[in-house]
């Protein structure tokens, strides 16, 4: 392409609503959410205004998209059949997107990097540095999220790439409004008072402390979900002494004796309490999945990945293994 046919890439990097009606981002968000509330307070509408973008879609459709169902709503036969063309028109779109900004001069607009509080910590602020240098007119925000939130943003224009953990409660690598990638396997260490039995051990498994009393996070977050698993997966159930959210807070509570704690090898701990983090051995070791998320079709615009790049090269340097106690650093 000549110089003169190049354009400079103004718009929202990865925002395509402007091409496809938006009403049926609005079906797309009902049928996510489950209700035309949480619909709307997704999108940041009122629920009259969700109604009425729903009542003229389907007027235009000729269909019905929505029914009752008790005190709820149900979507039609018809709402999935308009669904699955939004999909594939969404993706489109976005491949579009890609394609024009990697014929422009210039690039500008936005993008909104999203993610747990680990990933948001560690690997989007360098990423985000990366956008702001190298896309002078691109305006860049992190937001940072419980994974179920990351999709909510993403699905709704809010965000443009996010990073998350792997659950139960992913939507499966099948659904068509996304694309999920594998980032990276995040090994979970153990993190226990220093002159711990386990300490002296050449190797350490997860089984080795079954009996040990364990601190977790708060029942129904994502993190209480990845240790339950964990020990699972090895063979027995933590008996709970105690919750913590936060990692300085389950580190001190490790440093008085309360317990010990399952800790992502990229969180960083103080260096000041008296605890040992110990990599775990055996199979399967333990290990959380970091999955990188957009909107299905947007993977190769050149911001988001460029933002890719940047955050694969943090993690890589981020996770060599810890020292065992009393090894020297080389």
């Amino acid at each position: 392409m000549t110089g003169e046919e190049k354009q400079t890439f103004t718009h929202g990097t990865v925002q395509n609503d402007d091409m496809i009606d938006p009403k049926l981002r609005v079906l797309q968000m009902v049928a996510h959410h489950g209700t035309v509330t949480a619909a709307a307070a997704a999108l940041h509408y009122t629920p009259s205004a969700v109604s009425h973008q729903l009542r003229q879609l389907a007027a235009e459709l000729g269909v019905e998209l929505l029914t009752q169902s008790g005190r709820g709503i149900r979507l039609t036969a018809a709402a999935a059949t308009v669904l699955r063309h939004a999909d594939v028109l969404y993706a489109q779109a976005e491949r579009a997107q890609a394609e024009l900004a990697a014929t422009a001069d210039e690039t500008g607009g936005s993008i909104t990097l999203c993610g747990f509080s680990t990933a948001a910590t560690h690997l989007l602020p360098p990423a985000a540095a990366t956008l702001r240098d190298r896309y002078r007119q691109l305006t860049v925000r992190v937001i940072e999220a419980e994974p179920a939130r990351c999709f909510d943003l993403l699905l709704a224009g809010d965000a443009d790439l996010a990073l998350l953990i792997a659950t139960a409660d992913t939507p499966p690598a099948s659904d068509t409004r996304f694309d999920q990638q594998p980032l990276l396997d995040d090994p979970l260490d153990l993190v226990v008072p220093s002159e711990h039995r386990l300490t002296t051990r050449p190797t350490v498994t997860l089984a080795d402390a079954a009996d040990e009393p364990w601190i977790l996070g708060r029942p129904g977050s994502t993190y209480h979900h990845l240790v339950l698993t964990a020990c699972t997966a090895a063979g027995f159930t933590p008996n709970i002494a105690h919750y913590a959210d936060e990692w300085d807070t389950g580190t001190a509570l490790v440093a008085h004796h309360f317990g010990i704690i399952l800790v992502p090898r990229l969180a960083r701990l103080h260096d000041d309490w008296p605890v040992a983090r110990i990599p775990l051995h055996g199979e399967p070791a333990p290990a959380r999945r970091i999955l990188a998320a957009t909107r299905l079709g947007s993977r190769e615009h050149p911001v988001i990945a460029t933002a890719l790049t940047s955050i694969t090269t943090t993690a890589t340097a981020l996770l060599p293994p810890p020292r065992r106690p009393g090894e020297r650093a080389e």
